[in-house]
């Protein structure tokens, strides 16, 4: 399985509610993609003060494989909802985190 993390620093002025139709464009993106097993977003909660480097909400997708993880990634919906993101953190793509890992 891999999980797909992605961690986000948003810019100040973007209000929860477009933050929260990104999450929610991702989990309907996700429920037509065959491999895509579970979706989770929420705000970072850590405890460790200043780790974080400011990414502070973020998400993360299962998939069964790799192939439907590349499969999600090349995905047009995929790409309309990245260019969302990026537009809406720090400095475009400086505000973005990815980390995928085998588990």
């Amino acid at each position: 399985m891999i999980r797909h993390c992605v961690f986000l620093r948003f810019r100040d002025d973007v209000p929860t509610t477009d933050r929260q139709a990104i999450y929610l464009a991702l989990e309907a993106l996700c429920t037509k993609l065959p491999g895509a097993l579970a979706t989770k977003a929420g705000a970072n909660v850590s405890p460790e003060a200043g780790m974080d480097k400011g990414f502070s909400e973020g998400f993360i997708l299962d998939f069964s494989d790799a192939a439907a993880r590349d499969a999600y990634l090349v995905d047009p919906e995929h790409q309309t909802i990245a260019k969302n993101i990026v537009a809406a953190t720090v400095g475009g793509t400086d505000g973005v985190i990815v980390f995928d890992m085998e588990v």
